[in-house]
């Protein structure tokens, strides 16, 4: 070592170097809200430069659905990689799966097919695709019993308008955005955006409300709701009363609930002014505030097996309500845009 080198400053890494120099991926993405791991491993691969088709060797995995799988139980040396090669934290990856407040049962299944009255795994929302600074699919675009999107109050898609393929990302061999159809290329963004009736979006709202997995696995009644979801199909009659919820396509299960919450397939009331008061005075005895998660499984599993002829499920001797009046109940005390309208076609 020379003089000159004795006295030279000390040279160390910037702390916003350290990485460049780390065994993590160059580019990291941030999960986003109510984001699938799926979903934040496409853009992942999308950002590094990997299709995700080529993306799944990475992880050591086989083809197929594999990111999809994941969205269902995450192993520990994928989540510990991730960790290493990205910083997300494994609990943080945990919480992007579906094992941590969704019902199993009501999840839809992992396939996809061109029968377009058959479920297919994912839905989604062009609208908040369009929205997002880097579109990603939620969570709960994977239960059978979402049909409309939260945010926007339209209908989901589960298959691009365009070649009526399923959503396929996983399957991407091209370097191209998650948004984009595997099959056609077309853009989901621009995907049309279905009509849903303001009842449905009720009966679909009061049903995700309520069927957090905690809230059912807490309540006795939470395996007959479930039950009765599933068959919401034969409750609703008409084309599709032989299937099950999780097996049919979006358009299909919207269908159902159409049925369901639709004053036409109801009998009509003849009750006169006193009987309506003293039906809309024993309606706020029995409706609940909207906190009491079990009494309101209760009460649904209750209102959609009368809409058969089903037994209730309540203890006591108090008889059900309708589902239409639940709805219209239910309406009342939820806030939000159109509630007006909501109120007026139910008949509140």
């Amino acid at each position: 070592m020379t003089t000159a080198d004795a006295h030279a400053p000390a040279v160390s890494i910037r702390e916003r170097y350290r990485d460049v120099v780390s065994d993590r991926w160059p580019v990291t993405v941030a999960p986003q809200a109510d984001e699938l791991v799926s979903s934040w491993l496409h853009r992942l691969a999308y950002a590094n430069g990997v299709p995700p088709k080529a993306f799944v060797r990475v992880l050591g995995l086989n083809p197929g659905m594999w990111s999809a799988a994941l969205d269902l139980r995450l192993p520990a040396d994928i989540a510990n990689l991730l960790y290493a090669k990205t910083g997300v934290a494994p609990d943080r990856l945990a919480a992007m799966t579906l094992s941590q407040d969704l019902p199993g049962q009501l999840l839809l299944p992992l396939r996809y097919n061109r029968d377009r009255d058959s479920s297919a795994w994912l839905q989604f929302c062009s609208r908040c695709l369009t929205e997002d600074a880097q579109p990603y699919f939620r969570r709960r675009w994977r239960l059978a019993t979402r049909v409309s999107c939260t945010q926007h109050g339209c209908r989901l898609r589960d298959r691009c308008p365009s070649c009526h393929g399923c959503i396929a990302v996983f399957d991407q061999a091209g370097l191209v955005p998650q948004h984009y159809c595997v099959a056609c290329g077309y853009d989901l963004r621009r995907a049309p955006v279905p009509y849903i009736s303001p009842t449905t979006r009720t009966l679909d709202r009061c049903i995700d409300n309520i069927c957090s997995l905690e809230a059912i696995a807490h309540s006795p009644f939470g395996p007959m709701l479930i039950r009765r979801l599933l068959s919401m199909p034969s409750a609703a009659g008409g084309y599709y009363s032989t299937m099950m919820l999780t097996g049919l396509s979006t358009a299909a299960r919207t269908y159902c609930a159409e049925r369901l919450s639709s004053r036409s397939e109801w009998p009509v009331d003849y009750a006169t002014y006193d009987e309506k008061d003293r039906k809309a005075r024993r309606l706020r005895h029995l409706i609940p505030p909207t906190s009491d998660h079990c009494a309101w499984i209760e009460l649904l599993a209750n209102a959609l097996g009368r809409r058969r002829g089903r037994p209730v499920v309540s203890e006591g001797n108090e008889p059900g309500i309708k589902l239409l009046d639940l709805l219209g109940a239910y309406a009342g005390m939820r806030p939000g845009p159109g509630r007006r309208l909501v109120q007026e076609l139910i008949g509140t």
